[in-house]
């Protein structure tokens, strides 16, 4: 389980990089890479890993289109990155260097 170990910066970034990743090729019309990229990106440190198992479930039960399934794991990626970047230790976040393009779109959120 992910909550027993400590968060790291590394993670924050390679979740943060995943979601980047996922945005580009989402916006490129590459849905199949960008669900993989999001996937990767909402299970870094993650504490259920059915979170995101269930979403997946969910979409297949339904009759989404691919951009659809995308955009849902894209807002999965983004809270979780959120997540994430609001529970760093102040140490971690020292080495934190977080997009502030991400950064601007979180705050909008509280």
């Amino acid at each position: 389980m992910a909550e027993d170990k400590p968060l790291t910066a590394e993670e924050v970034h390679s979740a943060q990089e995943s979601l980047k990743k996922g945005i580009s090729f989402h916006e490129n019309k590459k849905f199949r890479e960008s669900i993989e990229e999001f996937k990767k990106a909402a299970m870094t440190h993650q504490s259920d890993s059915k979170l995101v198992e269930d979403l997946g479930t969910k979409l297949k039960s339904g009759s989404y289109k691919l951009q659809q399934e995308s955009i849902a794991y894209m807002g999965c990626a983004a809270v979780h990155l959120n997540k994430l970047i609001n529970g760093i230790d102040d140490a971690g976040r020292q080495e934190l260097n977080v997009d502030e393009s991400l950064m601007n779109a979180f705050k909008e959120w509280q």
